[in-house]
């Protein structure tokens, strides 16, 4: 079953998650005994977390200039030693990716917590989501897809990543808005559930000090109107990562404009999904985005 924890692992589960070639892994086994894989009744290698987790330090100290010769030389316990002196520097981003794909594959909380902490310490929370949660998701995405890593592993790291967005939202929340002149209701569309891209642009949106409306997953147009009445010059922004579906999309944006476009009213949507809108359907009032870095310069 494909929800099963993984705990086992194939040599090209291990190039996904380290960036080394299967070729090179195996040359590395046969030339210096770097690692030590079991094999199925059938001759197959297989690898343990153990494995894993020797491999990943393996692959941060060759990036840090120690060449693969001498640490093969190395006793077990001496790798992650050394792994730890470049921790030591602060100054070293593999590492912060590399531990954070350690806490997804182990489950460890404390372990996510300690490489946040540290990197919390140097760097603004911006920075922090830019060049190593962005980094991360973008790469699990790939894990997930490739049978890599598990949805009980996704699951795991994406809702430690949502409940530290939350707690450096809820510190912005409780300011008053210094800019007046417009609010920004963010949603995603039916059958939505991706919300981690729309959780942190509430967060670049209340550090620019606007008002903001979080309404999050499969929320229906219909409903979105009801916030019409209520407010005026809204700004309603929607990630389409897998819906809606590209038979319908045009339609569904269609329908965003005729419910949702009043009172200055204007609609900006971006995610995987937005490649498939007919330039047609575009409008001044509806506009779609690249990337989350010009969504925030737009604001």
């Amino acid at each position: 079953m494909i929800n099963n924890i993984k705990t086992v692992f194939s040599i090209k589960d291990l190039e996904n998650l380290s960036g080394i070639k299967a070729h090179t892994i195996r040359i590395w086994e046969k030339r210096y005994n770097i690692l030590e894989p079991m094999r199925t009744d059938t001759n197959i290698r297989f690898y343990n977390l153990q494995n894993l987790q020797k491999l990943l330090n393996i692959t941060l100290l060759h990036e840090y200039g120690y060449k693969i010769s001498k640490i093969a030389t190395y006793p077990d316990e001496k790798i992650p030693q050394l792994v730890r002196e470049i921790i030591s520097k602060k100054n070293s981003q593999n590492y912060a990716i590399t531990s954070f794909k350690m806490a997804m594959m182990n489950f460890d909380q404390e372990l996510f917590f300690n490489t946040f902490d540290w990197l919390i310490s140097e760097k603004t929370f911006k920075e922090v989501f830019k060049e190593h949660f962005l980094p991360l998701l973008k790469e699990l995405g790939l894990l997930w897809q490739s049978e890599t890593i598990t949805p009980a592993n996704e699951h795991f790291m994406s809702h430690l990543i949502k409940q530290k967005i939350l707690i450096y939202t809820e510190s912005l929340q409780i300011r008053k808005p210094t800019k007046t002149d417009r609010i920004f209701v963010l949603s995603l569309p039916l059958n939505e559930i991706h919300q981690i891209g729309l959780l942190y642009l509430q967060y670049e949106i209340l550090d620019r000090g606007y008002k903001t409306i979080y309404l999050g997953e499969s929320m229906p147009i219909e409903n979105l109107q009801d916030l019409t009445k209520h407010f005026e010059n809204i700004t309603f922004i929607s990630f389409m990562t897998v819906q809606p579906d590209r038979s319908v999309i045009n339609q569904y944006v269609k329908s965003m404009g005729q419910k949702l476009l009043q009172n200055n009213n204007e609609i900006w949507l971006m995610g995987k999904m937005v490649e498939h809108i007919d330039q047609k359907v575009l409008t001044d009032k509806i506009r779609i985005f690249d990337s989350m870095e010009e969504t925030i310069n737009m604001i």
